[in-house]
């Protein structure tokens, strides 16, 4: 990870202070935080929730707080649970009139919030041709000047987090699923399943906030017995 750490340095060379967009419990984030807090005196980590104060996710929150004593959390809704709410989706309480936030107003706010420059994500070329297009344009395929934000991981595969991940003993990522390591998608069904088998109260919080979840789950675990 020589190269992330690089960049991470020079980053780090112009504020001693940083916000990381974290998932929490997925291996990019695992690994990021791990990279960055040797180099700020501060990172603030900002969690986008779907449904906030679940249980596996807030287990992750005290091991990196714990690990990193210059690290804090701040949890804020995802941008897409305010389209949610707008158009009601899965059940839940709709309210039309909920206005939108992107990703980048989002990063804003907390920046206005905190009063921290540079912001950090764990954004990978290897993530798909979005986001290589996107990280191609930036100084190293990595530091985007205008906008002051950052993608140490950029040029990394996913076997190359994993193996920083290993290599350094970090808490290993969440396995929600085929190949999926955070979970933000409630309409998932290995997801939902996963929350069943091991959060079940995770899975009433769910159920409580987008109710049409429980529909989706009984229809997974119907259709599982009947292939086995």
């Amino acid at each position: 990870m020589d190269r992330a750490t690089g960049i991470i340095a020079e980053i780090a060379s112009r504020s001693d202070e940083a916000i990381l967009f974290h998932s929490a419990s997925g291996k990019d984030s695992i690994a990021l935080l791990d990279l960055m807090a040797p180099h700020f005196r501060r990172v603030v980590c900002v969690y986008m929730y779907i449904v906030k104060d679940l249980q596996h996710i807030n287990r992750y929150i005290r091991y990196a707080k714990q690990r990193y004593p210059n690290v804090e959390f701040v949890q804020v809704p995802h941008f897409a649970r305010y389209n949610y709410l707008k158009t009601g989706y899965m059940g839940c309480e709709c309210d039309p009139k909920q206005r939108q936030k992107t990703l980048a107003q989002i990063t804003d706010a907390v920046r206005g919030r905190y009063g921290i420059e540079w912001a950090f994500f764990g954004f990978k070329k290897a993530d798909g041709l979005n986001r290589r297009v996107m990280l191609q344009r930036y100084d190293k395929e990595a530091i985007c000047e205008k906008s002051h934000k950052c993608y140490p991981l950029s040029s990394y595969k996913n076997g190359d987090v994993l193996a920083y991940i290993d290599q350094k003993g970090l808490i290993r990522p969440e396995r929600y699923g085929k190949g999926a390591s955070s979970g933000t998608d409630i309409s998932d069904p290995e997801y939902l399943a996963f929350l069943r088998d091991n959060f079940p109260g995770d899975l009433q919080k769910v159920f409580r906030e987008f109710p049409m979840t429980e529909r989706i789950l009984f229809e997974y675990a119907y259709a599982n017995d009947e292939n086995q």
